[in-house]
């Protein structure tokens, strides 16, 4: 009887999976498992060498994603994706040891545990073969400001290397956010009744091949999962990030308006228009970037056309804008209520329009 699915999230790891899957199974031995591959649609044939092994190993599957990414929401199709009555998550890139399964599967049979996880920064853990300071220093910060606002007692929050029950995840799929990289953290700040977690010392390793699919957008990306848990229901967390891009864009467009205007004594006019022009380039730029990293636009045809259908949502936006602002003060309200309200009403038609026709062909 299967006991044990093996979520691997992909992104361009083709050379990796074989080498990975003979661990698998020298960890795991005649343990009944399954690896379940979910790849967002990677470049260099990731799945596809997937699905050559799973024609001689029944014991592999592949989900590929088309059209959107992130590795929480991965995990969650991985959840919902296998009979397993246990599943764990771990990277594809060998940085993590499959020698710790069978002590994690081990503990979770004897119900010791809800949650088993394997940390870097345990007692008896090693990152020596990391070799990669800064990012070993940004990820302690990170475990250091997950633990304080969401009060999880973990020497690791961060990890990407753990295991738990198939019905426990499943319980909580609904309720996670499913943004970012960090799914573990939202897993154990989803319970509503504390979950008891054990974890076990890793000895973290380097990247047998390829490059990290995390980019400089992982710290945002970071900063969202945390709001999400924290104000997410009040307030939904892609406006709300649509909206801090958004109050970017507008610290930008005042600073190229001063240098044309105030610093190379161009008209108004030319100054102005210049800077609507730039900000609305920086806002979809970083939309694109951050807010949308999931459905993020690439390729000059693709962003060329992003980037014109989000100039003319802007437009449209600015237009709600002035009409809403203009109507409500020639109605008697305070002209700086009526122009945030005004600011309001432009932000949300701007995200609306944005989500559906630039981002939306996801």
């Amino acid at each position: 009887m299967l006991e044990l699915a093996i979520i691997l999230p992909t992104r361009n790891e083709a050379g990796n999976i074989a080498p990975l899957l003979e661990r698998i199974e020298a960890a795991l031995g005649e343990e009944r498992w399954e690896v379940i591959v979910v790849d967002d649609h990677s470049e260099d044939g990731t799945a596809d060498e997937a699905r050559a092994i799973a024609v001689v190993d029944g014991r592999v599957r592949v989900i590929e994603r088309i059209g959107r990414r992130g590795l929480a929401s991965a995990v969650i199709e991985g959840f919902c994706a296998t009979a397993a009555p246990f599943v764990a998550v771990m990277d594809a890139d060998h940085q993590h040891d499959p020698a710790l399964l069978a002590d994690m599967l081990a503990v979770l049979r004897a119900n010791e545990a809800d949650i088993c996880i394997a940390s870097r920064f345990a007692r008896g853990a090693s990152t020596n073969g990391w070799a990669d300071p800064r990012r070993e220093r940004a990820t302690k910060i990170a475990n250091r400001i997950a633990r304080a606002v969401t009060r999880v007692d973990l020497t690791d929050p961060m990890s990407g290397f753990f295991m738990l029950r198939t019905a426990t995840a499943r319980a909580l799929a609904p309720r996670l956010s499913g943004i970012g990289f960090k799914i573990l953290l939202d897993l154990v700040a989803t319970a509503r009744t504390p979950l008891r977690l054990t974890e076990f010392p890793l000895q973290f390793s380097a990247r047998r091949q390829g490059a990290s699919k995390l980019d400089r957008a992982v710290a945002f990306d970071f900063l969202a999962g945390l709001y999400d848990r924290l104000l997410g229901r009040v307030i939904p967390t892609r406006f709300a990030l649509f909206g801090t891009v958004g109050a970017l864009g507008v610290l930008v467009h005042y600073a190229v308006l001063l240098a044309l205007h105030s610093g190379m004594d161009l008209a108004f006019w030319q100054a102005q228009a210049s800077a609507v022009l730039v900000a609305m380039s920086f806002n979809f730029w970083l939309n694109n970037w951050l807010t949308y990293g999931d459905r993020r636009l690439s390729g000059a045809r693709e962003l060329i056309a992003g980037w014109a259908g989000f100039c003319l949502a802007c437009a449209v936006g600015a237009l709600a804008n002035v009409a809403l602002a203009t109507f409500l003060e020639a109605g008697g309200v305070h002209y700086a209520l009526a122009a945030m309200a005004g600011i309001l009403a432009g932000s949300v038609w701007n995200f609306a329009l944005s989500s559906r026709f630039v981002w939306g062909r996801f």
